[in-house]
């Protein structure tokens, strides 16, 4: 295969980013990638799912680990550091695919202009938790609840309180403190409480403007002092391993809640039916490996030593964010059965509503608790039941804080220097473009300080999730199909001085591509009916902000075919093969063009130098 070089073509050369920066330890590419397992809508939205498949739940993760998320994240892994660029550029091993680097930009965008909320509630509860005494426990309500509003709280119960007609019984509903606390905030929802009718008029709440202020400022000032490489991978490093002493604490801790441990056995033993359903969801959960925005793992990885070995480090990645998924669901399902065990409500059973998600009851009862949004706002009213309950909110909501500002500063990270690297006029303003994109960033999300922004804004994640997989399954075509079988274990193998055995390529040209493809109808399926909740104008965001950037993959695939000559086929052909894929440093990139036998590529190194 001779290899295309823009030399050749009389196009400008790729010029790397020479000031780009490494880790500071190798080490900080695993907390770096372990990070993006804390990215929690997705979970947050699929505990519904997860709740009763009990110890079981474990196992698909390590399915999961072996024909899925090790092979892909392998893959990601090399294209980074090979490249040793961002996910547009790393599209050099085809350039006809380019596009799904762009789409990349626009899924972690899309992603970011909502998930500020992430840390704007756990700042809200930590905030309010230097009161004296917590407004969201039973003690607190007394000084604020209108008790005449007609709804029952798990403190106590009025005469008037609402029912519900479930399965031929009447059901009375137990509203959560700490959940109306959060709804007083909106002068639509304090008297009514719930989610707000799709024709409800949209209200801004100022209290959350201002929280949003401080979620924007707080990244921004994370960007002014750690913008270097190195030192950006050390905050994520102490950042990562905080956040993890911090949710084991919380673990341990929460074994205590009030209530009994007859739970245990449910999770022990568990029924099948629940374990099967909840088996998918498990998907949805592990395809949070690869960020919000599908090609953060390859950023982060250009930015490894060339030789460091990523197939052992595919496999502490995989392990260290399922211990994550594992730690978080563990700590979830001790908070709803908290309200399950609850001697105030023993009889009732959960009415687990994950914003709009509702569980069906297994059988009648008098009573049933709306813990909405178990983990980030009925979680409040569980903590205010412990001893020190001031200090266990503060911890609990601290973790919460910190996981998402890995989320949100890593994904930020890996856009920018994504940008950089594509496009070298943006190398000499970077400060600039990291604060007017960050600013940028907070002005989008005043829409979701909105009483329709806050409750239905998962709609844009379940979107993405069907163009994360459909990235998986292109991405795997291009690089062991198009690239070929034999191509990428060359270049495995140059560059980790190792064989890569052929049953690892039969899982990732096969396997993965199958599990891929089963889950794109339950995707599909999860999307639709997400956005039967909501009004048009998230239907019509959710289009331009995720759907329509698909069009950039086909779109960028014509332009660059525009820009060459001969048939249509040539073409083709032409833009399919890798144009100035190489190592970016010159001691490997000599000894790859000696591997590769192409006579062309010494003359690349003559124009790189005249550029830099």
């Amino acid at each position: 295969m001779v290899y295309e070089t823009s030399y050749g073509t009389g196009k400008k050369v790729f010029s790397p980013d020479l000031n780009r920066g490494k880790w500071e330890k190798p080490t900080d590419y695993i907390f770096a990638c372990v990070g993006l397992a804390m990215k929690m809508d997705v979970f947050d939205f699929m505990y519904y799912l997860l709740s009763d498949m009990g110890i079981l739940g474990i196992l698909p993760y390590f399915v999961y680990v072996v024909i899925y998320l090790v092979p892909i994240i392998f893959i990601h892994s090399f294209m980074g550091q090979f490249s040793s660029s961002g996910f547009i550029s790393a599209f050099r091993l085809s350039p006809f695919f380019k596009g799904m680097g762009y789409l990349s930009v626009f899924l972690t965008l899309s992603m970011l202009i909502y998930y500020s909320i992430y840390v704007a509630l756990p700042l809200l509860f930590i905030i309010n938790s230097f009161r004296p005494t917590l407004p969201w426990s039973c003690e607190g309500l007394k000084a604020w609840f209108n008790a005449t509003s007609g709804r029952s709280t798990i403190c106590s119960e009025t005469i008037n309180g609402e029912h519900s007609e479930i399965q031929n019984a009447t059901i009375k509903d137990l509203h959560v403190p700490s959940v109306i606390f959060y709804e007083s905030f909106f002068d639509g929802l304090r008297e009514k409480g719930g989610m707000p009718e799709i024709n409800d008029a949209y209200e801004l709440s100022w209290h959350f403007v201002v929280l949003f202020a401080l979620v924007w400022a707080v990244i921004a000032f994370i960007f002014h002092k750690f913008s270097d490489t190195a030192k950006f991978g050390k905050f994520l490093r102490y950042m990562v391993i905080c956040t993890l002493i911090l949710l084991l604490v919380c673990f341990v801790r929460f074994l205590f809640l009030p209530g009994d441990l007859s739970w245990l056995g449910k999770y022990i033993a568990p029924k099948p039916y629940d374990w099967a359903l909840g088996t998918a969801s498990t998907f949805f959960i592990a395809i949070q490996a690869f960020g919000a925005g599908w090609g953060s793992v390859i950023a982060l990885s250009s930015f490894n030593g060339f030789k460091t070995n990523i197939m052992s480090y595919s496999w502490i990645i995989s392990f260290g964010q399922i211990f994550i998924f594992i730690t978080f669901g563990l700590v979830a399902c001790m908070l709803e059965q908290h309200f399950r065990g609850n001697d105030n409500f023993s009889n009732s059973q959960t009415f687990l509503n994950i914003i709009f998600k509702i569980s069906e009851l297994a059988d009648a009862s008098d009573k049933r608790v709306l813990n909405v949004w178990l983990m980030f706002l009925s979680s409040a009213s569980a903590l205010s039941t412990m001893g020190w309950p001031n200090l266990w909110t503060i911890i609990y909501y601290t973790t919460l804080l910190m996981a998402a500002v890995i989320s949100i500063s890593t994904q930020i990270f890996t856009v920018l220097q994504s940008l950089f690297d594509e496009f070298e006029d943006l190398r000499e303003r970077k400060q600039e473009v990291t604060f007017g994109l960050i600013t940028g960033l907070a002005f989008c999300s005043i829409f979701f300080c909105t009483n329709h922004g806050i409750t239905y804004f998962c709609s844009f994640y379940s979107d993405a999730a069907i163009s994360n997989i459909s990235l998986h399954l292109l991405l795997l075509l291009v690089i062991l199909w198009i690239y070929g079988r034999q191509r990428f274990q060359r270049d495995i193998e140059f560059m980790l001085g190792q064989h890569f055995a052929s049953w690892k390529i039969y899982i990732l040209r096969y396997i993965a591509p199958f599990i891929l493809l089963i889950c794109m109808p339950i995707g599909i399926r999860w999307s639709i009916e997400d956005h039967s909740y909501v009004s048009i104008e998230f239907l019509v965001m959710c289009i331009i902000v995720v759907w329509l950037p698909i069009l950039a993959i086909p779109g960028y695939g014509f332009y660059i075919l525009s820009q060459n000559t001969g048939s249509f086929w040539e073409r083709l052909i032409r833009t399919c093969r890798p144009t100035d894929w190489y190592p970016v440093e010159m001691e490997y990139r000599q000894k790859y063009e000696e591997a590769v036998g192409n006579t062309e590529t010494h003359q690349l190194f003559e124009v790189i130098e005249d550029v830099n």
